[in-house]
Order: structure tokens, then C-alpha cells, then sequence
């Protein structure tokens, strides 16, 4: 009992744990501060530091138009920009910028310029200017020039339309039997009513057969054999089938009837049918030359080979539905926007990219005095029509007019052509092009000497190519086994071993060996023999 009470109540090892224990409190309360102070170092770099999010986040482009690629200008660097009539472009662009103006809370277009023309278009109409050098200081001051064309093209691409003035009649006879129908009332399209007021060029169309049931609507060979005929759907009559086929290529026409007066016909509708050029058919025919082609070679063909030109005609298998407009002989034909087109200064573009409104300037050499001149053409066009054949960022369709002399010059124009985009000055592109974020940093001059981007090894030609497995085996042992002569291998398998092991040692860079660093036995022994000593 006595020996028990006076034990001492820690054991001699023991005790070392007791002070060691002592001065770790110590040295932590000495460090704590110093840790803590790291601690909020370390995060305040954190929160300093960029976070790159891979792959990065989508983001607004400052203008984007799809399938397009635009370079932006300064105005000197328009070709031909000051050669031009500024006051002729500024009165059609300010005839397409009434119904622009008149927009009151209109939807946002998910269209590049959306609504941006309507503050140049409501400036326009406190303006009036009296001369060229005025008009031209107006699109200055409004717009900034863009060089477009689709991705991959350095130009686009142009070609002309017109009105046909043909001859009809209201009724139907031995010389005018050739119907011309304004739009069915079975013609169904999603998304819109059946009397809708402007149906899409483009996209599927229906009719209904039952209350539900929606199938293709007929096609062009089809209503030329009168699928639709009887139902009171004939606003004239025309001399030929060819006849139709132009008034329906350019979307309107003036028929000059058999009792002295003029009846105006425009765009309504189509069978939703897929446009197939006619012109491409005889091409591909060998019945045209390519570079011989045009819309008055075509039309002489057809009404030279009419039963031929039936087959061809029917492989457009697209088909236009008319309406009659109130317009007098001095008026032109309203495009797309709903308003009269302007000779010279009205083009056709792609609606699904472009606003009606916007202005284009086209510049480049064309064919307008004959079919092989080069007539500079330097013009600002104003969007105001579209058409199922115009599609793409730099493709446009310039009307010339009504009449023969027009059908001429429009009928021989297709031509690469350079094209500049007017956009808004409140979309700036180049401004918001500074908002977006900068790639990454390329990587030191060091690392790039040391890993050199050099192009892949090209694949070595098989040299065993049409022979057995068996002798490529053999050629192969050949190769590598030395020559019994000499004891050695072969000289060129070695020649060929030694370049290839020269380009690997030249492509991969080996890395510099390590430093031997002699390890100190004394450190080691202590310290992993005091480890082993507390174990036991």
C-alpha cells in the first residue's frame, strides 16, 4: 500500500510525452497569428486571380448574321462610294423608312440589325436634303460600312429581275387559254391563317383533305393539268405556258389586255414545292452553254422546242399563286416590303437574315450595256423585296424596271460582285467588339524553343504493298538480321534507323536529367531511428 502511494504518477517515459506535448502548445500559440495572416493572403489571391471557364462561356458577338464573315471599312476605303447619286439612294431609302418609322412597340427581331434602323429612319424624316453632297453626310453620320460576303467567299453574288409586260385577256379563247390563279383557299400553312395577307416564301405547304388530314400541296405538273381548274380561281389568261413561267421567275407582271387596258398582277403565294432553275436543267443538258446563258436564250429555246420545254418547265416543280393590284401603268411593282420598287436602286435579298430597309452598296464591274461589257457599278441599293431563289448573307436580286430593254439587262446578269452592309451606328460592331474577352497568353519564348509545334510525321509509304504477308516477313527478318558476311546489319535498314531515330530526337526533346543529390546517412538514421525508438 505504502509502495503504491508513493509511485510516481507519470512514468519516466511518459513524462517526455507530457513536455513535448507543452511545447507544441507553446510554438502554436507563437504561430497562430503568423498562420492566420497566410491564410487571408492566400484567399485574397484567390479572389484576385482570373477564373478561366473551359470551354468558355457563350457570348454576345458584336453583330451576327449567320453563315457570314464582315470586315468593317472606313468610308475612303468604299470603292466608288463618292462616284454615286447619294440623293437618288436617299429617296428610296426613305420611301422603305415610313412603315419602319410608323413601328410602335414593335416585337424585337431576332434578325442582326433587329430594329436599328428606326432612329436613321426617323432622323430621315426631319430631313430634306437639295443635293448629293447633303444625303451622302446623312448615311455618314448614320452608318458604318461593312464589307460582307459568305464564310469562306471574298464577294457575293448578284442577278437581276424585272416586270414582264405580256399579253392577256379576262377571258378565255382559242389564243389565250393559259390560266393565271391567285391563291386556293386550301392552301394551309402552320403557323398562319388560311386568308392570311402574306404567306412565307418558303417552308412546307398543305392542303387539307377531311378536317385533320394535311398532305403536299400539288405540284406543278399537276396544276398544269388541272388540279385546280373549275373553282373560279383564273384572274386572266395568257398566250403560253412560258409566258407564265417568266411572270412567275420575277413575282409580278403587267398583262396588257385584249381590250385595250392593263391589269397588274404581284405575288400572293406558292405551292411550297422546291424552286428548281430551269436554266441549271440545260446547262446540265448540254442544250446551253454556261457562259451563253440567259433568260432570253431560254425563253427562244422553249418556244422553239415546246414539247420539250414541257418536260423542263415540270422539273420546277415550285408554283406562284397571283393577286391583282391597284396600280396604274406609271406605278412600279410593289416588292416584298409593300411598297414600289425603285429602277436602279431596289434589290431583292434574303429575308430570313436581312431587314427590309437596310442599305447595300454594290460595287464591281457588270454586263449592262452588252452581254460582254464591264459597265462600273458603283450604287447604294436599298432592300426592299426578297424572292425563294435569294438566299445568303451577300446575294441579292436588283430590279431594273418593267419592259423588254429591262428584261434584257436582267436576264444576263450573274456576276461575283463586292457587297457593303450600311449598319446603324447604335449597333456599333466595332465598339462591342472591345468587350470581348482576349485569348488566352501564348506560352514563353522558352517553352515554345523547347517544344517546337512541327508538323506530324507524314505516314511512310508501304513498301511491302502487293505482296504476301509471308515474303513482307521475310524481308522484314532480312532487314534486321545481320549480314553473314560481314556481321553486321544491312546498310540501309541502318540508314533508314539511324534518320528515323534522328527525326524522333529531333521532334521529341528529351529532358535534362536530374542532379544526383547524395543523401545524407547520418539525417536518415536519426530520424528514422527516433521513429522506430517512440514505437516501442
Amino acid at each position: 500500500m505504502v509502495r503504491e502511494f508513493w509511485k510516481p504518477p507519470f512514468p519516466g517515459n511518459r513524462l517526455s510525452y507530457v513536455v513535448a506535448g507543452l511545447g507544441l502548445i507553446a510554438v502554436a500559440g507563437v504561430l497562430t497569428p503568423y498562420a492566420a495572416e497566410a491564410v487571408r493572403s492566400s484567399r485574397r489571391h484567390e479572389a484576385a486571380a482570373p477564373v478561366r471557364q473551359l470551354p468558355y462561356p457563350p457570348l454576345d458577338l458584336p453583330l451576327q448574321i449567320a453563315g457570314s464573315q464582315y470586315v468593317p471599312l472606313a468610308w475612303a476605303d468604299v470603292p466608288g462610294w463618292a462616284e454615286d447619286d447619294h440623293l437618288a439612294a436617299y429617296r428610296t431609302f426613305r420611301a422603305s423608312c415610313k412603315p419602319i418609322a410608323a413601328q410602335q412597340n414593335a416585337p424585337d427581331d431576332t434578325k442582326a440589325l433587329g430594329g436599328s434602323l428606326r432612329d436613321p429612319c426617323r432622323a430621315a424624316e426631319t430631313l430634306d436634303p437639295s443635293d448629293a453632297a447633303k444625303a451622302r453626310a446623312f448615311f455618314e453620320r448614320h452608318f458604318q460600312p461593312l464589307k460582307i460576303s459568305r464564310l469562306g467567299d471574298s464577294d457575293g453574288f448578284v442577278t437581276g429581275y424585272y416586270e414582264p409586260i405580256l399579253d392577256g385577256s379576262r377571258t378565255q379563247n382559242e389564243v389565250y387559254n393559259v390560266p393565271v390563279y391567285r391563291r386556293p383557299s386550301n392552301v394551309f400553312v402552320r403557323g398562319f391563317k388560311q386568308d392570311a395577307p402574306n404567306l412565307p416564301n418558303k417552308g412546307p405547304v398543305y392542303r387539307k383533305i377531311g378536317r385533320r388530314k394535311l398532305v403536299p400541296y400539288y405540284d406543278r405538273a399537276a396544276i398544269e393539268d388541272g388540279a385546280i381548274e373549275g373553282r373560279g380561281l383564273e384572274i386572266c389568261w395568257l398566250r403560253s405556258q412560258v409566258d407564265l413561267l417568266f411572270a412567275q421567275i420575277q413575282g409580278s407582271a403587267r398583262i396588257a389586255l385584249d381590250d385595250g387596258t392593263t391589269l397588274r398582277i404581284n405575288y400572293d403565294a406558292y405551292n411550297g414545292q422546291p424552286y428548281t432553275p430551269v436554266g441549271r436543267i440545260l446547262i446540265e443538258r448540254g442544250i446551253i452553254p454556261r457562259e451563253e446563258m440567259s433568260m432570253q436564250r431560254i425563253r427562244d429555246w422553249m418556244e422553239q422546242n415546246p414539247n420539250a420545254a414541257d418536260e423542263v418547265r415540270r422539273q420546277n416543280r415550285s408554283y406562284i399563286f397571283f393577286r391583282e393590284v391597284n396600280l396604274s401603268d406609271k406605278d412600279e411593282a410593289v416588292g416584298a416590303q409593300g411598297i414600289p420598287l425603285t429602277p436602279g436602286r431596289s434589290i431583292a435579298v434574303d429575308k430570313s437574315l436581312h431587314v427590309y430597309g437596310t442599305p447595300f452598296f454594290i460595287t464591281g464591274d457588270l454586263p449592262i450595256e452588252s452581254e460582254r461589257s464591264k459597265t462600273p457599278f458603283h450604287r447604294l441599293m436599298i432592300a426592299q423585296d426578297t424572292g425563294s431563289a435569294i438566299v445568303g448573307p451577300a446575294r441579292a436580286d436588283l430590279y431594273f424596271g418593267a419592259g423588254a430593254e429591262a428584261g434584257r439587262i436582267s436576264g444576263r446578269l450573274k456576276q461575283n460582285i463586292q457587297f457593303v452592309m450600311l449598319v446603324p451606328k447604335a449597333l456599333d460592331p466595332v465598339g462591342r467588339s472591345h468587350k470581348m474577352p482576349l485569348p488566352d497568353p501564348r506560352p514563353s519564348e522558352k517553352i515554345a524553343k523547347l517544344f517546337p509545334q512541327l508538323p506530324p510525321k507524314e505516314p511512310a509509304k508501304d513498301q511491302a504493298k502487293g505482296q504476301t504477308k509471308d515474303q513482307a516477313k521475310d524481308q522484314k527478318s532480312a532487314a534486321i538480321a545481320p549480314d553473314v558476311s560481314t556481321g553486321s546489319a544491312p546498310a540501309a535498314a541502318t540508314t533508314s534507323s539511324a534518320q528515323s531515330d534522328t527525326s524522333l530526337a529531333q521532334r521529341v526533346p528529351l529532358p535534362e536529367a536530374r542532379p544526383k543529390v547524395a543523401s545524407d546517412d547520418k539525417t536518415d538514421h536519426f530520424r528514422y531511428g527516433r521513429r522506430r525508438h517512440h514505437r516501442r
